[in-house]
């Protein structure tokens, strides 16, 4: 009987422990004054989106910051789990999400760093942006203003080419904000004690160090799909014109695929170039939107400014739903493509 009671005990003390971490993973709690949920299940997301909320970044760009924070969220909850089920020993798994959220402080402008970059940054207008200094980078520039003052683009052609060029403007600031944890991580590594723990961190630091690599293999082979881009036009039989399903088609096609996997890839792609524009749209129209907003909110008519309010708000939530499902999808396709690749090499 004694034995029957302690079982019991034990089986309820295993079920309160898988119950409470099955909560912690699920459940969102309310926030400090009651009145409503917090927005992610995760404590310093939700530190790092109050502050951002303070900070009254534009509203594209507050709509990017909320995406990033869900797939952030979504690859911490399932490392959380895979974690408790016994993997990622080497910690490995675990520093690339630490990554990934310095790279999303830094990027955000909310690292601790002196931020000089343009307050307003949403991509959608540039009428106040000195000519000739669009893109913050001297090779960028001379090409771009080549490429403007060679008279071969139309305007549509020109909002294309602008967007790839805003493309890779991104995609230098990210491999400078690895590049800075990377040299972070070298000064701590000099101060390790534990030669157990300086295992650790030197594996660590040769991830990010590889990571480096690849980013500048792709920035290099970025610009110089540019410049040829640049200087040959748009091709007419173009199977692509948004600049990341082009990178993902490329990268696919490097990949040593079958022809019936790039063809069935290229369908894909062709949805999610859908989906891209989509998500540009939106974007473009909750740019519009806040400002329709900010000019009822000056005339002061409280029933104007209630619909307008409501309309924004509606529109915020769809385009941040909208870039959550089109980066996961990108996330997605890219460990498709790598794993694929990866299986091929090694038959």
């Amino acid at each position: 009987m004694k034995f029957g009671c302690l079982f019991a005990v034990l089986c309820l003390a295993v079920g309160a422990i898988a119950g409470k971490y099955s909560r912690e993973i699920n459940d969102q709690k309310p926030s400090v004054d009651g009145k409503s949920t917090v927005e992610f299940r995760i404590a310093k997301l939700n530190q790092v989106w109050e502050k951002a909320t303070r900070m009254q970044l534009p509203p594209v760009r507050q709509a990017e910051l909320h995406s990033d924070l869900k797939i952030q969220e979504k690859d911490e909850l399932q490392w959380k789990k895979s974690k408790a089920e016994g993997m990622d020993e080497n910690g490995e798994r675990e520093a690339k999400l630490r990554r990934g959220f310095n790279v999303i402080l830094a990027k955000y402008g909310m690292d601790g760093k002196k931020d000089t970059r343009p307050l307003e940054s949403n991509n959608l207008k540039d009428h106040d942006i000195r000519e000739g200094d669009m893109f913050d980078d001297p090779r960028l520039d001379k090409l771009w203003n080549k490429a403007k003052s060679s008279g071969k683009f139309s305007e549509e052609e020109m909002q294309s080419l602008k967007r790839e060029f805003q493309h890779h403007k991104d995609k230098i600031s990210e491999y400078n904000i690895v590049m800075d944890t990377v040299s972070r991580t070298e000064e701590i590594h000099k101060n390790v004690i534990s030669p157990l723990e300086g295992e650790v961190k030197q594996h660590v630091l040769h991830q990010k160090h590889t990571d480096l690599k690849d980013k500048m293999r792709d920035l290099n082979q970025g610009f110089e799909r540019l410049r040829k881009l640049s200087h040959e036009g748009f091709s007419e039989d173009s199977e692509f014109k948004e600049p990341r399903v082009i990178e993902l088609w490329e990268m696919a096609q490097r990949a040593n695929l079958t022809g019936d996997e790039l063809d069935s890839l290229k369908e894909e792609l062709k949805h999610f170039e859908t989906k891209v524009e989509k998500h540009s749209h939106y974007q473009e129209q909750l740019e519009l939107s806040h400002q329709k907003l900010r000019h009822v909110e000056s005339l002061g008519d409280n029933d104007h400014i209630l619909r307008n309010q409501e309309r924004y708000n509606n529109l915020a939530e769809k385009t941040r739903e909208m870039g959550y499902k089109m980066k996961k999808h990108m996330q997605d396709l890219t460990s498709k493509i790598s794993r694929k690749g990866l299986d091929r090499n090694e038959l």
